[in-house]
């Protein structure tokens, strides 16, 4: 089952409702929130709930406010979630120390197989946090880094990642602003 919320109100308040919700739900598979002023608060609250959730696959948290302190808080959800395979958090400002907290957890989840982190100031020190993790990382499969802020020392060390990972990385250049897939 889906539950499409996106471009709506929810914001902190609404998305402790759905967090309540979603611990006891044996159905939902997908959560689109996409584009719902969801903050770090409203991002704890979900996370908690992916901790206890059997059922949710994907989650859809794009063009929110959750910033590197949400990113934390469900970083440290996918340490106990074996369920979840795909979390958009597109344009949600999550920078470096967002980047470092989802690498971190990275390392030992075995079930995420897609992570959009489109267009969340993420520079060179996310990308190294990011890549080392890649080395480890054997499940996911789709990493999107497009318009973040890495440049040649990041893209340095998601390259020398990629020589021992099949992940399919989405990456932009800050200098051209141009698109491009790297395949190992």
């Amino acid at each position: 089952m889906t539950l499409d919320l996106y471009d709506n109100q929810i914001r902190d308040n609404g998305a402790q409702h759905l967090a309540d919700a979603l611990q006891r739900n044996t159905t939902l598979t997908t959560l689109d929130l996409f584009d719902n002023h969801i903050g770090p608060l409203g991002a704890q609250h979900l996370a908690h709930a992916l901790q206890h959730n059997t059922t949710l696959m994907i989650l859809d948290l794009g063009a929110n406010e959750i910033a590197d302190d949400g990113a934390q808080h469900l970083a440290h959800a996918l340490q106990h979630n074996t369920i979840l395979t795909t979390l958009n958090l597109y344009g949600n400002q999550i920078g470096d120390n967002g980047a470092q907290h989802l690498a971190d957890t990275l390392q030992y989840n075995t079930t995420l197989t897609t992570l959009n982190l489109y267009g969340n100031q993420i520079g060179d020190n996310g990308a190294q946090h990011l890549a080392d993790t890649l080395q480890h990382n054997t499940t996911l499969t789709i990493l999107d880094l497009y318009g973040n802020k890495i440049r040649d020392n990041g893209a340095q060390h998601l390259a020398d990642a990629l020589k021992h990972n099949t992940v399919a990385l989405f990456l932009s250049s800050s200098l051209s602003y141009t698109h491009f897939h790297l395949y190992p």
